[in-house]
């Protein structure tokens, strides 16, 4: 019996790695007492254990979803009381709308999937240029993300990317185009021509979605409606949409065109993984998909189309005038969608929700990680220490603190806590106006800009890196990390120049 719950324990995860998280168990709480025992902050040193161990189950992702791991760990730190299910609730609670969007958007955007695959096929028969087709798909995710939001983007690229392996596998099975029960999970119906173009086609569409989720970070950074935590900081600034933009903007232009440049470099000379080509052969599977769609359409997939367009546009208008919580927008759009489209069938209506509902767990569990990050005060060394230095030189140190510590956290969460130790400096009189005017933009700058380095500090990379795409692309936390190194380093160096010499 004992054995059978071992072998299921974690289920088809290597034995290293199934070993090395019960050693995480065992070893977390003997820490915490030794050190507890010998006079030292036991709380604090074993925050941190739970923080890197958390953040190795990220990495690891397509060993096993990062769910069950890091749900262990989050339920151990409840158990060891580095935290509570009441201060777990509040940080849910204060990201519910990020949750909403999750359960909802996401889901829409699935019905949405043949007007989207639709659109980008033209778009990827008609730009040959693969440096183009980069250059497009990075600022049409930045110019996007500044108006909507990052994850819906992000949604929408999973899914066309989705599409696209789905029809190259179809077809490369020796499948019909219509053929909507293949299995493209399953390799062994590959034939041996589609097997030769699998892996630079996954090289292909890896560059895609890396340039359009940096994309978002680049257009996420720029407006007040960006990101959650913008919004968190022009709260408490007092700043409305266009002060917002032009506060930020001598920072924000510089690293927007410093990413579009990045963009062309790391395509031209094939850098960081970057450079790969689409095959001729899959080029011609997607120029035969095209005339099929034109000459097997059907009324009633035009009626679709149209449905989804008009959907659509009604999307892009709610979200731009904020007319709802992004998440009840994502819920109109499914009703709307599947009222006119025919699906009725609760069935029918739940495959769309597979793709958003693990990560929502996860997202849970990742907020029982920043609970104990807020219990145990794991980031107040670095904030006493920059709050302590000069005025002068607080504005870079907050860009490079926040950076750190977004890169490994929640951005909201770190966000809050330096614009509420800066709101509180500035109502005691020990900071002019000025001065917490230039802090606020180093904190926004600082938490959306160089946490592009990891999945965990965007919830759009971890949303993606965890997403079903992932595995079929081979995009891995370690190849991410990697693909995101040359904008990380140029992004981060022009936002710190930018913050000195332009803020």
């Amino acid at each position: 019996m004992i054995s059978t719950i071992q072998k299921m324990f974690l289920g088809n995860s290597p034995i290293w790695y199934k070993n090395t998280i019960v050693v995480f168990l065992i070893i977390t709480p003997i820490a915490l007492s030794i050190f507890n025992t010998i006079g030292m902050n036991g709380n604090f040193i074993v925050g941190w254990f739970f923080l890197l161990q958390f953040i190795f189950t990220l990495a690891l992702a397509l060993k096993c979803y990062p769910l069950q791991p890091g749900g262990l760990l989050a339920i151990q730190a409840v158990i060891l009381g580095l935290t509570t299910t009441e201060a777990i609730f509040h940080e849910i609670e204060n990201n519910l709308e990020v949750i909403l969007l999750l359960v909802f958007m996401v889901a829409g955007i699935y019905f949405m999937k043949n007007l989207m695959l639709t659109i980008f096929t033209k778009l990827l028969l008609r730009v040959k240029s693969k440096i183009y087709l980069s250059l497009l798909f990075c600022f049409s995710a930045a110019i996007l993300s500044a108006f909507l939001d990052a994850l819906t983007v992000t949604a929408v690229l999973i899914g066309v990317t989705i599409g696209f392996y789905r029809v190259f596998h179809t077809v490369s099975s020796n499948k019909p185009f219509g053929d909507n029960n293949h299995d493209y999970n399953n390799d062994s119906s590959l034939t041996d021509l589609g097997l030769q173009d699998q892996e630079k086609f996954k090289g292909f569409l890896r560059d895609l979605v890396m340039h359009g989720a940096v994309g978002t970070a680049l257009g996420g950074v720029c407006t007040i409606v960006g990101e959650p935590q913008n919004l968190l900081i022009a709260k408490v600034a007092g700043w409305e949409f266009i002060e917002f933009f032009l506060r930020m903007a001598p920072i924000t232009m510089p690293v927007f065109i410093a990413g579009m440049i990045t963009c062309v470099f790391i395509e031209k000379f094939a850098i960081a993984g970057f450079g790969n080509q689409l095959p001729e052969n899959v080029r011609k599977i997607f120029n035969d998909f095209d005339e099929y769609e034109r000459t097997n359409t059907t009324i009633e997939h035009k009626a679709e189309l149209i449905v989804e367009s008009i959907v659509a546009l009604l999307l892009v208008i709610a979200l731009a005038l904020h007319l709802a919580a992004v998440g009840l927008i994502g819920l109109g759009v499914i009703i709307l969608l599947t009222a006119f489209k025919g699906i009725t069938e609760e069935h029918h209506l739940g495959e769309a929700f597979h793709e958003a509902l693990p990560f929502t767990a996860l997202l849970a569990v990742f907020f029982a990680i920043v609970a104990v990050i807020h219990d145990q005060h794991l980031f107040s060394p670095v904030i006493n220490y920059v709050l302590s230095q000069s005025t002068e030189v607080q504005p870079p140190l907050f860009f490079v603190a926040n950076g750190f510590l977004s890169a490994i956290s929640d951005n909201v969460f770190v966000a809050t806590i330096y614009i509420n130790e800066v709101k509180a400096a500035l109502d005691n009189g020990l900071i002019t106006r000025e001065q917490f005017d230039s802090l606020a933009v180093a904190i926004n700058t600082g938490t959306n800009i160089p946490s592009i380095a990891t999945p965990n500090g965007q919830a759009a990379f971890l949303f993606l890196l965890t997403s079903s795409l992932a595995p079929l692309i081979n995009l891995s936390y370690m190849r991410m990390v990697l693909m995101a190194l040359p904008y990380t380093i140029i992004l981060s160096i022009v936002g710190f120049l930018s913050i000195i010499y332009l803020l």
